[in-house]
């Protein structure tokens, strides 16, 4: 794409304009040696895909030092966001990285900047789609071990906080709630770990069960051609009539064009036989066994190192809203989602569950007492 020159009835740019066009310059540097350096830890089709990302961003980058001319020399920096984002690809993982690219590309602002070509909004919105594409794949290689693990460490931090606020308002001494704590976190990490391995244990086997025979191709040449039950599988598996009878007629030609050229494939035969995005069932167990403890031992820590009283159920609430906020953060960065928003939400219903055992345990303590 050639870069468009500026405008003819403005000579000369406004220091605005120049200050605007410098920052969309450092932007797209910034995120060109984003990409690139995301494409660094990937190989085969992905880095590909980057790398041209990055050229697409070298594109734009042309088009504002083309309107800068003589003033594209000036120093410039590019947003917070987007330094931020280029930090991240050298220290993170890239799946943390693409996400919040993710989100970069979709606030584009040359949708309201009248020196930006349409041609370039357009480009960061299908960016944004590219990006989406990548991220999935990543997301779908770590999201079983990361939801077992992100379950396991939002259960742990909930309910033990709201173990230890409930039993510590109930007046019991600081060695009661500190036991109550321990085991709490014991037999919340083995339920989740055990529940883990056998929630994904059922749904490898349910979805092995449901996956085509991978013999089944091989046999299609003994089929009776004129009977054609291939059409029964095409129909069995959701093809109308007509549709099942076209595929299979495509199969036969394929066989007549070529009737030892290698297996057959039913179409949809390509299926994921490792089903990777539900993770191992081990993997799963041991990774929600070991955050549950991780998030669980955290409202505990008041009373290990020795407080008491309502000092240590305020610390307690305090750092668990911490681990609330940041753990709900990163889901919201990896889900494409606003951080904010999820983050907030996990300390909302983090303090409500604790809040209604905290005041049960003020209300069966005055029972008691």
């Amino acid at each position: 794409m050639t870069a468009p020159a500026a405008s003819p009835h403005q000579a000369e740019p406004t220091k605005q304009q120049i200050r605007r066009w410098r920052r969309h310059l450092a932007n797209e540097r910034a995120e060109a040696a984003t990409y690139r350096a995301i494409a660094a830890k990937r190989e085969g089709e992905e880095r590909e895909i980057l790398l041209a990302l990055a050229d697409a961003e070298g594109r734009h980058e042309a088009h504002w030092l083309e309107l800068l001319g003589e003033h594209g020399e000036g120093r410039a920096r590019a947003d917070l966001s987007t330094r931020m984002f280029a930090a991240f690809s050298r220290q993170f993982g890239s799946v943390f990285t693409l996400a919040l690219m993710q989100n970069a590309e979709a606030r584009t602002p040359y949708a309201d900047d009248p020196d930006a070509t349409e041609q370039m909004e357009v480009d960061e919105r299908i960016h944004e789609e590219v990006v989406r594409s990548l991220a999935t794949r990543s997301r779908a290689r770590m999201s079983g071990t990361f939801r077992a693990a992100v379950f396991g460490a939002n259960d742990g931090l909930v309910s033990n906080l709201a173990l230890v606020l409930g039993v510590g308002a109930t007046g019991v001494s600081p060695g009661v709630v500190l036991a109550t704590g321990i085991a709490g976190l014991l037999a919340g990490a083995l339920s989740m770990g055990a529940g883990e391995f056998v929630s994904v244990s059922s749904q490898r086997e349910l979805l092995a069960a449901s996956t085509p025979d991978p013999d089944t191709p091989r046999r299609i040449p003994a089929l009776d051609v004129d009977a054609n039950e291939l059409e029964l599988v095409y129909r069995a598996r959701g093809m109308s009539r007509e549709e099942a009878a076209a595929c299979a007629a495509e199969v036969w030609a394929r066989i007549g064009a070529h009737p030892v050229s290698g297996p057959m494939h039913l179409h949809d035969d390509h299926v994921d036989p490792d089903h990777e995005e539900l993770g191992t069932p081990w993997g799963a167990a041991i990774s929600s066994f070991l955050f549950f403890a991780g998030g669980a031992i955290i409202p505990v820590l008041p009373w290990l190192f020795g407080m008491s009283g309502f000092a240590a159920i305020v610390l307690a609430a305090v750092i668990v809203g911490i681990a609330l906020i940041l753990t709900g953060g990163v889901v919201g960065v990896l889900s494409g989602a606003t951080p904010w928003k999820r983050a907030l939400r996990q300390l909302l219903i983090g303090y409500g569950a604790a809040a209604v055992t905290y005041v049960l345990g003020l209300l069966f303590g005055g029972v008691v007492a």
